[in-house]
């Protein structure tokens, strides 16, 4: 076995390696950035990470089977050789491109949105405690759910790392941007 293939069989991880709660996809992307980072799959510090919510999705019934949620979370990895990304063109969304380190220092849920008006939950918590954040925040996820009009960079910046990297909460693109912005970052 070379060595190569010896650090790739190191770094697979199975399904089963992560922790995963049904219904709280922003707390289980967050595990998934600790275990890419902490496994070697991914930099030490999540670097090269990025955090995706997409927010205010509606289910589909179309022809083709995609389903669109009210919201979730992805988490991307910056590819070494420069791929792209394809999208669906027939959706134009915003997204909000947080850069992995800087999430899991101030990303923050007390869970309270999987809560209904009377206190009852709406989906079973998962069994580990509350993300808190590095600050002491314990609930900012509506800071990474707000996106406006004037959040949105139309043009990106020359040095677009430097300006996710710096951002708390990230920056906001278009959809037409995304696929430059990963194409820029590799």
């Amino acid at each position: 076995m070379t060595s190569s293939e010896l650090h790739l069989q190191r770094n697979c991880l199975e399904a089963s390696d992560f922790d995963h709660t049904p219904s709280y996809c922003e707390e289980n992307v967050y595990f998934l950035c600790k275990k890419l980072s902490s496994s070697g799959i991914a930099d030490a510090h999540g670097s090269d990470l990025f955090v995706i919510p997409l927010w205010h999705q509606k289910a589909s019934h179309r022809a083709d089977g995609v389903i669109l949620w009210d919201y979730h979370v992805i988490c991307v990895q910056r590819k070494k050789d420069g791929g792209t990304h394809l999208l669906f063109s027939e959706f134009q969304r915003f997204f909000r491109v947080v850069h992995a380190p800087l999430f899991l220092r101030y990303f923050a849920s007390d869970r309270r949105h999987m809560k209904d008006s009377e206190g009852n939950w709406t989906a079973h918590p998962p069994p580990y405690e509350p993300i808190v954040a590095e600050d002491g925040s314990v609930h900012n996820l509506n800071e990474y759910m707000e996106i406006h009009a004037g959040d949105v960079l139309m043009n990106l910046p020359q040095d677009l790392t430097s300006a996710v990297s710096s951002q708390k909460n990230g920056v906001v693109i278009g959809e037409a941007q995304l696929e430059e912005f990963f194409s820029r970052i590799s």
